[in-house]
């Protein structure tokens, strides 16, 4: 009981005395408000057709979907042109804030309203990459995931704390008369009123005490309440992609075509899933490695929730699933479905890799903006040796 009790004791000192995984949380952040940057910039020509005034989801067909499901979207709150370029461009400088982690607290929650409110206006618009970057979008806010690799981070170390400068207090004024006037108008629902509102009470909270009590008891108990909401985040993006690979590595057993090892041979048929009609003629044309990928493909979803606790197998097969991705980016034409997956499963990849990698782009970085030196401008100034002094 003794022992039981001790490693209790050291179990929630861990859990509550640090963020765990900063550097995971970091590539995760970074992962997904990229690859969402990049879904928008490059849809910003067709973005009144996708999720505005112009799609074939009209703003009143939204209207009752919303009415009927209550799934949250600001586009709701006008039918306005202007309002939807409105949120779409704050949507890209969200995602944009997130992938350098500035002001991450406040700019994880208006990258969440970013992707609800776009993805909830138009329904039928997204695929499996969509709902990932969905839910991930929620769990972000929960997660320090500014603590590494961010100019949150990088104001904590010159300036002596995350919460300096003035742009905290006015981001944090106009997101509450943003949240004020949706509250006054209707545009909240009872739940994510009261969400947000504690979001909004805690970020202020949070600036009066990084403040005014740095090193007091207040800042104290904020960190620990913040390590928990965090470690509890991890772990639920932990939990779903080990969820996402399971339901999918056991729902493709049930199937006759990843069964008898075709099931990737017939969507590489298809044109509007062939961006590079040479490279998949290549590969259906030999019927072993159709077969080969696809049973591999199965093995390693459904192995790899079971190898979590082996550090070795499960790097290999997290290797093997990046891979996968890189594939399907390639062969099957979805780069930001395989840009979405990869950024979960880089919750998985060891600290020790994500230090060294962070290393070398450092590295590389101060290499890029050293001046070269010129070589005519390099004179070799030869010393002569001393000469004895003669008498």
């Amino acid at each position: 009981m003794r022992r039981a009790r001790e490693a209790a004791a050291r179990t929630a000192a861990q859990v509550t005395g640090r963020a765990l995984g900063p550097y995971q949380s970091a590539v995760v952040r970074i992962g997904f408000a990229a690859t969402w940057l990049f879904f928008l910039l490059r849809e910003f020509p067709n973005r009144a057709e996708l999720y505005g005034p112009d799609g074939p989801w009209s703003w009143h067909l939204a209207e009752r979907l919303i009415d009927s499901n209550h799934a949250f979207t600001v586009l709701m709150w006008s039918d306005s042109p202007l309002w939807f370029e409105l949120v779409y461009l704050v949507s890209v400088l969200a995602s944009a804030g997130l992938v350098l982690g500035w002001r991450t607290r406040a700019t994880s929650v208006v990258f969440m309203v970013g992707v609800l409110s776009l993805q909830n206006r138009s329904v039928f618009m997204g695929d499996g990459g969509d709902n990932v970057i969905h839910l991930m979008a929620i769990y972000l806010v929960l997660t320090r995931c500014a603590q590494v690799w961010s100019l949150d981070a990088r104001r904590a170390r010159t300036r002596g704390s995350a919460t300096a400068g003035a742009a905290g207090p006015v981001l944090w004024g106009v997101l509450g008369a943003v949240f004020a006037f949706g509250a006054v108008t209707g545009g909240f629902g009872y739940g994510w009123l009261a969400a947000f509102a504690a979001v909004w009470v805690a970020c202020g909270l949070w600036w009066l005490v990084d403040r005014n009590e740095p090193e007091g008891e207040g800042r104290a108990v904020l960190d620990v309440l913040a390590n928990l909401l965090h470690n509890a985040g991890m772990l639920v993006i932990m939990a779903e992609v080990c969820l996402i690979y399971a339901t999918a590595g056991w729902y493709k057993i049930q199937g006759s075509r990843w069964q008898d090892g075709t099931a990737l041979y017939y969507p590489l048929g298809l044109d509007y899933f062939s961006p590079w009609p040479a490279l998949s003629a290549l590969v259906t044309g030999s019927g072993t490695l159709v077969m080969l990928l696809s049973y591999g493909t199965v093995a390693v979803q459904v192995a790899f929730p079971f190898t979590l606790f082996n550090r070795r197998i499960k790097n290999v097969l997290l290797a093997l699933m990046m891979l996968e991705h890189a594939g399907i980016a390639v062969l099957l034409g979805l780069p930001f479905f395989s840009l979405a997956m990869i950024a979960a499963d880089a919750v998985f990849l060891p600290t020790g890799f994500l230090v060294w990698l962070g290393a070398r782009v450092v590295a590389r970085r101060r290499r890029a903006v050293e001046p070269v030196a010129d070589p005519a401008d390099q004179v070799q100034v030869q010393v002569p040796a001393q000469v004895p002094a003669q008498r």
